[in-house]
């Protein structure tokens, strides 16, 4: 009885791929980093012709802040010429930018409201 020394069996030259000469794949696990979305402040600017009450009244309505706050807010634009009344994810931001914009429009006064990235 002949008997051959034992083989070893040949180093695949591709990363990955199994050494048993079928079609077996071997997959690494690679996990992603996931970065937080990039958040945007929404700033009202001040002017001389919207009054004090309606930008109150604007920040409670869209900015869910209370009379105090939303008070506060609104001395800080009007001492400072902006203020920001919230930070949310771009969408978000855009959105509350358009609602504050059509309600200024509505109700007839200049009010300007921006959004621009967080740094």
């Amino acid at each position: 009885m002949a008997t051959r020394k034992p083989v070893s069996p040949a180093i695949s030259s591709q990363p990955g791929r199994s050494t048993d000469g079928g079609d077996a794949l071997v997959l690494d696990r690679i996990t992603d980093k996931v970065k937080p979305p990039q958040m945007f402040q929404v700033l009202m600017l001040n002017d001389d012709f919207t009054p004090m009450e309606f930008v109150v009244l604007v920040i409670q309505e869209f900015f869910s802040k209370d009379r105090e706050s939303a008070t506060q807010i609104m001395l800080k634009i009007h001492l400072d010429g902006k203020a920001v009344c919230g930070v949310y994810s771009k969408d978000v931001a855009a959105t509350k930018v358009d609602q504050v914009l059509d309600a200024a429009k509505q109700a007839g006064h200049p009010l300007q409201c921006v959004s621009k990235p967080v740094e």
